[in-house]
């Protein structure tokens, strides 16, 4: 009988599926820095982005048989360290589309619109300052017709697209996957339609971006990258905190570079840099790009069924 430490939580539809097929799920969270005594009275570990899961941890734990990450990012995993020690690391790629495109779509017309800042200022100065306000955000603008640079086109991206034709825009997409592949890109075009394009083709095409990248060691976006942005660009991050060089933006928005930033992952997570937090131009939510109830479900299901199909009934 396996024993699973979801250390960072489970929906319930999941953890009901893997103990009806024999597994115990204990849901206790155990702080990082007991994990390398703790875990090694389990078989696996459930884990989404707040767990460390790296090789000196694995190292103390021999017993580990897998590794499974609760959304689709694994650079909080030694992935490749893990499976070669013979551990199974899943997790769950198609489950969040959904809710993180449509959080994308929540900062962008929150910023279009001024919903960030007038939230804040109404209950404040509605009453006395109600045609102040109105003055102040009466400059909005439109989503429909403009381009939406996508940078990373796999389900998240290509669900953000969907969304993004679907109220009139035009779409460009950027991926390593289908620049070093013209017949795939050609296809993908066909399909979608969309316009595949280098990373400056669509950077420098693109009124608005929205970033679905893995972490990487270094920005993708940076100061470079943002000279070849249109002025007034907008830009959503709702991938992995440093894809963007957080100084870097703030610089661009001073200078009206950049229009406005949504985010929703940062670098110094669990604590974000206070400037960003409270900059005027900047929307910003707490890393919850997968966290709504349909999507944890499904994270929680499919978690649950690739864990009993690799390792069968405990």
């Amino acid at each position: 009988m396996l024993k699973i430490l979801a250390n960072d939580g489970i929906d319930t539809a999941g953890k009901n599926l893997l103990e009806e097929a024999g597994f115990i799920v204990v849901t206790d969270k155990i702080d990082q820095e007991k994990l390398d005594t703790e875990l090694q009275a389990f078989d696996g570990i459930i884990v989404r982005s707040a767990t460390k899961v790296r090789r000196n941890l694995i190292e103390k734990c021999p017993n580990l048989k897998f590794i499974a990450r609760a959304g689709v990012g694994m650079d909080n995993i030694d992935v490749e360290f893990a499976r070669a020690r013979g551990i199974e690391v899943i997790n769950t790629p198609a489950a969040s589309s959904i809710s993180v495109a449509e959080l994308v779509f929540a900062h962008l017309f929150s910023l279009c619109r001024f919903l960030q800042l007038s939230h804040r200022e109404m209950p404040e100065k509605g009453a006395s300052g109600f045609n102040n306000l109105k003055k102040n955000y009466a400059e909005g603008i439109e989503l429909f017709g403009k381009t939406i640079g996508i940078l990373g086109y796999g389900r998240i991206g290509q669900e953000v697209g969907r969304i993004a034709k679907g109220i009139g825009m035009q779409v460009m997409v950027f991926d390593i996957l289908y620049n070093t592949d013209a017949t795939l890109a050609a296809r993908i075009e066909k399909m979608h339609g969309v316009k595949v394009g280098s990373l400056k083709e669509v950077i420098s095409g693109s009124d608005f971006i929205s970033i679905h990248t893995p972490g990487m060691d270094k920005p993708l976006l940076s100061a470079a990258e943002f000279g070849w942005m249109k002025p007034g660009v907008g830009l959503v991050n709702c991938s992995r905190g440093g894809v963007i060089d957080e100084q870097v933006l703030l610089d661009q928005l001073a200078a009206g570079k950049v229009r406005f930033a949504g985010l929703d992952v940062f670098v110094g997570e669990p604590e974000p840099r206070a400037d960003l937090l409270n900059h005027p131009k900047i929307s910003t939510t707490p890393h919850i790009g997968a966290s709504t109830e349909e999507a944890q479900e499904r994270i929680g299901l499919e978690l649950a069924n690739r864990i009993i199909d690799a390792f069968g009934k405990a």
